[in-house]
């Protein structure tokens, strides 16, 4: 576990989480947003929930670069939620209900759960938001945006993820391409400038740039030519406030007549789940990302993700969890602490008090090649070449993960990419749990490290072909766990062997008798001489 930051810490690296702090609230917005209408929710509770897993959550972890707020993984259940209960306040209540059953999987020491998931499945992940990133947004670089962001795979108001992205090319819009062209550019390049400078140039964000570009240029557009300057649905959208009461007019209350509702108390638990599952594997693979390797309390983590949805629910909010694309962006801008999550709540709250009409001209287009470039940073040719050297029981969970991502959703995507990589580990100690060379009428039978019920039509298979007048060695002093249907099938083996004349030799470890019953046969003259020909049997048999 990383040690708690300092003061001196927070201090140090003031400038960098302010710029990205900035970075990742220009993110955070249009899909705060986006999620909150996919979701069948009012557009303020979204922002609400950004609020929420910024400050809240920002406070209460103990993660240095995770980014929470509303998840596009969600999506799909909040809809349905809504639906069922018949009432967006009694959900509020659900997501209430919700965050107390996280803080109670934090209590009880559950964040050990997101330790269990291959490396391999958690790159594919990442692999795979990014190229939803990229799908979902060059339709925003394009000029189409007739749909919302999503930050995960799941399906839009219309149409799905890889129709909109075909579409997308009927429908352009010239000065946005021509926008987001320059802005994608510009990111590209930027990178290669402030490669190995130091000082100021450093703590200069592309992002941020970006933003002042795309407005910059829009507005060049509204005075030239006002008929191409884009407006309307191509630029940022957000609810504004021409009072004080207005503003809090937005806010919702949970129905506490709810309370006890079967549907309720359900749909509380499926989302404390799925969302503390999405958590983990968020938290994880940011840890992955961190430059300083720095490693998150999974259990506190819950606990904060808890405060948070209870905090969200309670004022109107849809529920929260760590989110990859945020935190990556996060990373991308080089932020140092968790203040940098902290601030971007911030900014989300005093821009939606204060300056909503100035963040509705920046242009979605500006955004999309911000994401753009975080998908690809995230889904580069070289991780695929890497994993594809890795071999293919590493590379085919990598990619399987990917696929499932691309054609269910996050949550589903993961389980298929665990179930693969379950595959290859039983696969793998299958093929080297039993080990059988033999010499004429001379035999080894090795078993090593797990030998489960699955080697037993293997280990049967072989004894029995073993011919009379032969010489067996059966050697477990390699095997950690020996199933007992394996100990039987052994057992009857030797029982049997007298018939056909077969001399049957045990080697075994005495700490390792690994439950067999039978009298062990301890007397050979040749035994010495016999190992090692069959040592130097294996030797040549693994380097072949």
């Amino acid at each position: 576990m990383s040690p708690r930051p300092r003061a001196k810490d927070y201090i140090k690296g003031l400038p960098n989480d302010l710029a990205a702090s900035v970075v990742v609230f220009l993110v955070a917005l249009p899909l705060c947003i986006g999620v909150a209408l996919a979701s069948g929710a009012p557009p303020l509770s979204g922002i609400i929930a950004g609020i929420s897993g910024g400050i809240v959550v920002g406070l209460a972890s103990r993660s240095h670069l995770s980014v929470s707020g509303p998840a596009a993984g969600l999506t799909a259940i909040v809809f349905a939620a809504i639906a069922t209960i018949g009432s967006f306040e009694g959900f509020l209540v659900a997501v209430v209900l919700g965050g107390a059953i996280q803080l109670i999987l934090g209590f009880c020491r559950a964040g050990i759960i997101g330790d269990y998931v291959p490396n391999s499945v958690i790159k594919g992940m990442l692999a795979a938001i990014g190229l939803i990133l990229i799908l979902n947004q060059v339709p925003h670089l394009l000029g189409d945006d007739s749909q919302f962001e999503s930050d995960e795979g799941v399906k839009q108001v219309s149409g799905n993820l890889f129709s909109n992205f075909i579409n997308s090319f009927t429908n352009i819009n010239s000065t946005a391409i021509l926008i987001g062209g320059i802005c994608l550019l510009f990111h590209f390049a930027w990178e290669k400038i402030v490669s190995g400078k130091k000082g100021f140039i450093k703590f200069v964000p592309a992002p941020l740039i970006i933003v002042f570009i795309g407005v910059g240029i829009n507005a060049i557009f509204m005075q030239s030519n006002p008929v191409a300057a884009l407006s309307d649905e191509h630029l940022v959208i957000i609810p504004v406030a021409n009072s004080t009461n207005e503003f809090f007019s937005f806010f919702a209350l949970p129905d506490w007549n709810y309370l006890f509702n079967s549907d309720v108390l359900i749909i509380a638990v499926t989302l404390a789940l799925v969302a503390s599952l999405e958590t983990l594997l968020s938290i994880e693979a940011v840890d992955d990302l961190d430059p300083y390797q720095r490693v998150t309390p999974t259990n506190r983590e819950l606990k904060a993700q808890g405060i948070g949805n209870i905090v969200s629910g309670m004022i109107g909010g849809l529920p929260v969890t760590s989110v990859i694309v945020r935190s990556s962006a996060n990373v991308n801008s080089g932020a140092k602490t968790k203040m940098s999550t902290i601030y971007h709540g911030i900014f989300l709250l005093l821009s939606f008090a204060f300056i909503p009409f100035l963040l509705n001209l920046i242009p979605k287009t500006a955004l999309a090649a911000i994401l753009i470039y975080t998908g690809y940073k995230l889904a580069k040719p070289s991780v695929f070449k890497s994993f594809y050297k890795k071999g293919l029981d590493q590379f085919l969970p990598f990619v399987i993960t990917i696929i499932a991502i691309l054609t269910t959703d996050l949550l589903k995507g993961v389980i298929i990419g665990i179930g693969v990589g379950l595959f290859f580990i039983i696969r793998s100690n299958f093929k080297t749990a039993v080990f059988v060379v033999h010499d004429e009428n001379k035999y080894l039978f090795r078993l090593r490290k797990d030998v489960s019920f699955l080697n037993k039509p293997i280990i049967k298979n072989k004894l029995e072909k073993v011919p009379p007048n032969s010489s067996v060695i059966i050697d477990i002093t390699r095997a950690d766990f020996i199933d007992k249907d394996v100990v039987e099938t052994i057992e009857d083996f030797i029982l049997h062997a007298p018939l056909k004349n077969i001399n049957v030799e045990f080697k075994h470890s005495q700490h390792k008798k690994q439950g067999f019953s039978f009298k062990l046969i301890e007397n050979s003259s040749n035994k010495a001489s016999f190992i090692r020909n069959y040592e130097k049997e294996i030797t040549i048999s693994n380097k072949q």
